[in-house]
């Protein structure tokens, strides 16, 4: 039976940070503490705490890679699509400046 009250259920739905994550698992790492305790002290689901451990843990190899953790590759990356924008904004002032002045010669 419908007895026209509302419901309003409130989200507790909680986004963490990258570096909250990271010490949440280096918490983790380091077995200190259990997950159910690490799970009540920061509010996080138990499977979720061994998700980000297990991230952590396989990440750890890359970071001793002869080319870094990647970063040099996504730099690299990074600065081959400015140029290519700064290209790409060059063409335009050039096709805009030669429309304004093919504009200027028609309203001549």
């Amino acid at each position: 039976m419908y007895t026209g009250k509302v419901l309003i259920i409130i989200s507790m739905h909680r986004t963490f940070s990258p570096e909250e994550k990271a010490k949440i698992a280096f918490v983790a790492i380091r077995g200190d503490k259990t997950y159910a305790e690490l799970s009540s002290q920061y509010g996080v689901h138990t499977s979720q705490i061994k998700r980000w451990k297990k991230i952590v843990m396989g990440g750890v190899g890359s970071l001793f890679d002869a080319g870094g953790s990647g970063t040099k590759k996504k730099e690299k990356e990074h600065t081959e699509l400015i140029a290519e924008l700064y290209r790409i904004i060059g063409e335009r002032e050039t096709e805009l400046s030669w429309l304004k002045k093919k504009l200027r010669i028609i309203d001549s």
